[in-house]
């Protein structure tokens, strides 16, 4: 196990990486709130005790602030959304600063899943439950006593926007399971229900607490990855069974999440197609000015299929490469799904423009 850097190293991570980019003089929305995974952390599990950390180079390589926590070589997708609304980038919920902003925070947490159990195995995260119940707790103990009237609260968080990416880990567990054909419990279309069915209900929590703009992408290309690209026979840059696996929940995720927006009154959710994008970049790469789209821009563990190795230099053309490491995109890769979501109805439907606008 990875000894963390003392909590004194993580404030000033904290601090730096939280006034990295200035709040716009009018922005898009009040706030922006992320939850999800490792795809989206931006620091929370580096105050869990859990073996799923980015808290030391390479990660953050490329980043203003340094290392983070964030699972890349630079910005996220949750970085790029929030440049675009004007607002600072959401701090972790788990830091051990007091912040006190009320434009947003991120409360994802690397390993875990809308599933309770998904990521248990290398200590503590956030799974979906935690990571509302720590937004619950942010409306009670930050943003009603700075916001006062039960009004002023509902239409800051009703106009503020719900950034979700999850489901990835949970899919990754039962991938490994598939490919085994072992400890299988479930079809992949009833796997998929499940998934949709947990995350539908969680949703619904969110927006019973005053949510109201959601953007929720896809599960990320799993089959393209080297985790599994180095472990499963196929031919083409992925494995593409066990990307026809993950579809069968992609492929109901737009009608689950129009049924909730005309379900829930005043509600809108959007749809991050993150995984078609993310599939084009890496079996196109031309297309995008892409080179390697197959192998690890860091040294990684288990023949590239693993984390970084704590220390290695990396890659030196990050900007070309899909993959950081075994599981985790480059900030290319980022990029791209991050812009073209504000106003490329392709990537994200409505658009973040869009959004904001309702």
């Amino acid at each position: 196990m990875r000894r963390s850097p003392n909590s004194l190293v993580f404030i000033c991570f904290t601090i730096f990486s939280h006034a990295l980019v200035a709040r716009a003089d009018n922005p898009l929305a009040p706030a922006l709130y992320v939850f999800g995974d490792s795809l989206l952390d931006s620091g929370n599990n580096n105050f869990l005790p859990t073996i799923a950390k980015a808290n030391y180079l390479p990660y953050g390589v490329d980043f203003a602030g340094g290392v983070t926590g964030r699972f890349t070589n630079g910005k996220t997708v949750a970085d790029y959304i929030a440049e675009q609304l004007g607002l600072p980038y959401a701090p972790p919920s788990m830091s051990l600063l007091k912040s006190g902003t009320i434009t947003g925070r991120n409360y994802a947490s690397g390993s875990c899943g809308i599933l309770p159990l998904t990521g248990s195995e290398f200590g503590k995260c956030l799974n979906l439950d935690d990571q509302i119940n720590l937004f619950q707790k942010t409306i009670e103990m930050e943003l009603q006593p700075h916001l006062g009237s039960s009004k002023d609260l509902s239409d800051y968080l009703s106009n503020s926007i719900f950034v979700i990416n999850i489901g990835n880990n949970d899919y990754g567990g039962y991938l490994v399971s598939y490919v085994s054909k072992t400890n299988l419990m479930y079809t992949p279309q009833a796997f998929a229900q499940l998934l949709k069915d947990g995350l539908s209900q969680r949703l619904e929590t969110l927006y019973k607490l005053g949510a109201r703009k959601f953007l929720v992408f896809e599960i990320a290309p799993i089959g393209c990855m080297p985790i599994f690209t180095r472990i499963v026979p196929h031919e083409g840059p992925c494995v593409e069974e066990l990307n026809q696996v993950v579809s069968v929940f992609n492929d109901g995720l737009p009608a689950m999440l129009k049924q909730l927006t005309t379900s829930l009154q005043g509600s809108t959710f959007a749809v991050g197609y993150g995984s078609k994008l993310g599939h084009d970049m890496i079996t196109n790469p031309s297309k995008y000015g892409l080179g390697d789209t197959t192998d690890p821009c860091c040294i990684a563990a288990n023949n590239g299929a693993w984390t970084c190795i704590p220390g290695f230099v990396s890659c030196s053309d990050s900007g070309k490469h899909a993959f950081w490491d075994g599981m985790h995109l480059t900030e290319a890769i980022y990029s791209t799904t991050g812009t073209r979501c504000f106003n490329d109805s392709s990537v994200c439907s409505p658009t973040i423009q869009q959004l904001v606008q309702v």
